[in-house]
């Protein structure tokens, strides 16, 4: 039995792809992300929560606050790599994974949707729950 509760949000941030010929993806360009959190775990806490929603979207406005029209490129958590989006769940990963730290959540699952047809994600232990060792590439 796995109880799951998602949380989703949208902002728009920039980024550019730094892979060989990326063709129209390598200039500065804008999406709108859509992101959803669902984070998962065997039992509830004694108010019955899996996570408190509060805390997680706490966690995402903070988020929200760091990367909405920011340049993904420019940050430090993507210097070294480049920003797909499959990066960019992983980073979002790291980031709002505190926030069922310390209950019975083990993992976190994070999609993120670059437009309506595409999306990609990560999914990782709660460091708490799961014994991360907060590496950044897992």
């Amino acid at each position: 039995m796995t109880y799951r509760t998602t949380v989703t949000r949208q902002f728009v941030a920039q980024h550019y792809l730094t892979v060989p010929d990326p063709g129209p993806e390598g200039d500065l360009h804008s999406h709108v992300f859509s992101v959803e959190a669902t984070f998962a775990g065997p039992s509830l806490d004694e108010y019955d929560y899996l996570v408190d929603i509060d805390d997680v979207r706490a966690a995402l406005d903070e988020a929200e606050s760091r990367y909405r029209d920011a340049t993904l490129n420019d940050l430090p958590e993507f210097e070294g790599y480049n920003p797909s989006v499959e990066r960019f769940a992983r980073v979002l990963h790291d980031r709002l994974a505190p926030a069922a730290a310390g209950g019975s959540t083990e993992t976190l699952r994070v999609t993120v949707w670059e437009d309506d047809e595409a999306a990609a994600g990560y999914e990782g232990p709660i460091p708490d729950a799961g014994g991360a060792d907060g590496d950044r590439d897992g």
